[in-house]
């Protein structure tokens, strides 16, 4: 059997050949081989055929290959757009930021998605620990190096940290803040933060009807994360509150459950941010659900490139609407009035409005989406036009840019009505409907590729909506400054967070890559480094060490964990052991059984005699502590179990600057339990961590 390699491998001509060298051994009175002979022609067009059949047998189309990916639970991943939480320092007064603001940082466009409100400033933070108020103010100045435990060293329920404010957004508006946790922890990171194990909170609002329970997206798992916190102001109306240091109108976390494993520590916190999203706008569609006077604004309008488009009957599709500067003209018209201009002479608004007399057309009234106004800028406006709906399958049509936002993409797809007259269809990737033209977006390619024409062949394309945007380059790193396409005097903006979630399109070699990674990744627990690597990696929790031990006479499994707390001995705490546990069954083999181990320690005492140089000020102290680090297991990059090497005590303090020389050395551990003594060195337990116990050496000065 030919391979697939094989039959693509021939081309046209050798196909040729090799059948008009085969014609003798089929019959004998074909003779004319010419290529005016019809015989010869019927002979090339199957030949041809044959090597279109064998350039494209394996061929496999893109749906195709994503859905056979898609059986084994596979999805690529989407493209999206980087997101940005920022801030503005330097507002005196309330500042209104139109949809579609565009924000620079280098060669990159940021976005806003709607209409925000900037305003209210955080004048006080205050834990109340143990019914005590703890002034945290300096919390809102990133430039004060100093970080704090919230609810103190020992978290209980009960205790609370209040955000005092001079104003809170509108009743039902959302408040966005962010939280930045001081460095030095460790935790893996966890899928939903809004399950936690440790500590639960309930956030509430003062009001006219006293505290009232908000409702609130935690991104920071309880004070454990650096993250966002998305507060709903309540219904009632906000009034201000004395119960706190300083009067204003509060916000407060109280804990209604504290098992920490390491008491919160915030090193700033930044309130009354916004959201912004890396994407540049190339041609934007905005729908008005009005049909009197609509004023549109839109960064786009300076470039004053625009279409109009009505519905002039319910469930009806679109029309075109010309411009006119005029009033009423009969036929399809919109009178377009200028908006003004601004310093640099670029117009940022416009209104258009629909004539009442009786020759001319206007959009119905109580209609879904009766207008939309289509806006391009000077690139896409001259390559606006995609191409013509032909009805063969997997027709790709180019499109004017790559790297697309799919969300914000959309076509115009235009047919003619039995009269002749254009009516236009708004048509997004990958919609369904009942003779839908159904395509899909190549974003990176900047390629559609339409599977199913529905009763749109013929139909002539032009863009709607594109952006462009840059992947994984949006997610820029925090305390980046940006500058807004217009200038706000005084105003400076800056991001506390990091950009967060951009990424093109996953394609489906990337697919497949991550597919083989995936197989060849152990999801059960067989061998020791198995069990020793799900547990590092338990989410939510901070691990240090692990060690997995199997006994396979008892088919048993002992896990010893030290925790990563920061402690000088930690202990496993029972919310560990029973997170742990639960992730460890899920994996584990059917019959193997688990002991999930906390860590013990083994004081190991060191007694000697040191031989030290002259001159050296308290050697016994430089001594001292060089043997300690050596003993320090907990802190160190030592193993469980990893046995202590006398000679490398030993050479430790031989080596030091101040020691002539080693004149006599022991170590003896306190628990024979738990590490014992062969050759002078000691071996601990698999689950046991040697520290330092008494340190005895004397010290002799080298006189000579």
């Amino acid at each position: 059997m030919l391979r697939i390699e094989e039959i693509r491998a021939k081309t046209y001509e050798e196909r040729m050949t090799e059948a008009l060298s085969a014609i003798p051994l089929y019959s004998s009175e074909w003779t004319n081989f010419n290529a005016s002979d019809p015989g010869i022609t019927i002979l090339e067009n199957l030949t041809a055929f044959a090597a279109l059949q064998a350039d494209s047998i394996s061929d496999i189309p893109y749906e195709a290959r994503r859905r056979l990916f898609a059986l084994t639970g596979f999805k690529p991943g989407k493209g999206k757009c980087a997101r940005v939480l920022l801030r503005a320092n330097g507002v005196e007064e309330e500042l209104t930021l139109p949809a579609n603001t565009r924000f620079l940082l280098g060669g990159m466009v940021f976005e806003t998605n709607r209409a925000f409100k900037l305003g209210g400033k955080l004048i006080g933070v205050f834990g109340r620990i143990g019914g005590e108020f703890r002034d945290f103010t300096y919390l809102r100045e990133r430039d004060i190096p100093v970080a704090a435990r919230i609810f103190g060293d020992h978290p209980e329920a009960d205790d609370a940290l209040y955000f005092v404010m001079n104003s809170l957004p509108e009743a039902g508006r959302e408040m966005i803040c962010y939280i930045t946790m001081a460095d030095g922890v460790r935790r893996n990171p966890v899928e939903d933060r809004a399950e936690n194990v440790f500590a639960a909170i309930r956030w509430e609002c003062y009001t006219d009807q006293g505290f009232r329970e908000i409702k609130v997206r935690d991104f920071t798992g309880c004070f454990l994360f650096n993250g966002e916190l998305r507060l709903r102001m309540p219904d009632e109306e906000a009034v201000p509150c004395h119960e706190a240091p300083v009067e204003g109108y509060v916000i407060r976390a109280v804990l209604t459950r504290a098992n920490y494993d390491i008491p919160p520590c915030i090193a700033a916190i930044e309130s009354n941010l916004f959201e912004i999203w890396q994407r540049d706008t190339l041609a934007g569609s905005v729908i008005y659900n009005r049909t009197d006077e609509i004023r549109v604004t839109h960064p786009l309008s300076r470039h004053e490139h625009i279409l109009v488009f009505a519905k002039e009957e319910k469930g009806s599709s679109y029309r075109r609407y010309e411009l006119s500067y005029s009033g009423d003209e009969p036929g399809r018209y919109c009178r377009y009035i200028p908006g003004e201009r601004d310093e640099k002479g670029e117009q940022r608004s416009f209104t258009v409005t629909f004539g009442n007399g009786e020759d001319t057309f206007r959009p119905a009234d109580h209609v879904k989406d009766p207008v939309r106004v289509v806006l391009y800028n000077e690139e896409i406006m001259q390559r606006y036009a995609v191409g013509t709906v032909l009805g063969y399958d997997d027709q790709e049509l180019e499109l004017p840019a790559s790297h697309l936002v799919q969300d914000s993409f959309c076509l115009i797809a235009r047919r003619q009505d039995a009269d002749g007259a254009y009516y236009y269809d708004f048509v997004r990737p990958e919609k369904s409907d009942s003779d839908a033209l159904w395509y899909h977006l190549l974003e990176n390619d900047g390629k559609i590729v339409i599977e199913d024409a529905g009763a749109f062949i013929g139909a002539e394309l032009f863009i709607a909506s594109l952006a462009v945007t840059e992947g994984e380059k949006g997610n820029v790193r925090a305390m980046s400054y940006f500058r807004p396409e217009y200038p706000i005097r005084g105003v400076r903006w800056f991001n506390p967070g990091a950009g967060t979630g951009g990424a093109y399109r996953e394609t489906l070699r990337q697919l497949g890559v991550r597919f083989r990674k995936d197989v060849d990744t152990p999801y059960t627990a067989v061998t020791a480094e198995d069990y020793e690597r799900i547990v590092l990696d338990t989410p939510g929790l901070c691990i240090s060490k692990v060690n997995a031990v199997i006994d396979e006479v008892e088919n048993l499994v002992r896990v010893a964990v030290l925790p990563g707390t920061g402690e000088d001995f930690p202990d496993l705490s029972p919310i560990y052991k029973d997170v742990i546990r639960k992730r460890l069954e899920e994996r584990r083999l059917l019959t193997t059984r688990i002991e999930i181990l906390p860590p013990c320690y083994v004081p190991i005492h060191v007694r000697g005699t040191v031989y030290v140089r002259r001159h050296y000020q308290d050697p016994g102290s430089e001594i001292e502590k060089a043997i300690r680090a050596q003993l320090d297991d907990v802190h160190s990059k030592r193993k469980f179990g990893e046995p202590l090497r006398f000679h490398q005590i030993f050479r430790t303090i031989e080596e030091l600057p101040c020691v002539s020389f080693v004149y006599e050395l022991s170590l003896l551990p306190e628990n024979s339990h738990l590490a014992k003594v062969e050759d002078s060195d000691i071996y601990p337990r698999a689950d046991a961590l040697c520290t330092a116990g008494e340190i005895t050496i004397e010290i002799v000065s080298d006189e000579q």
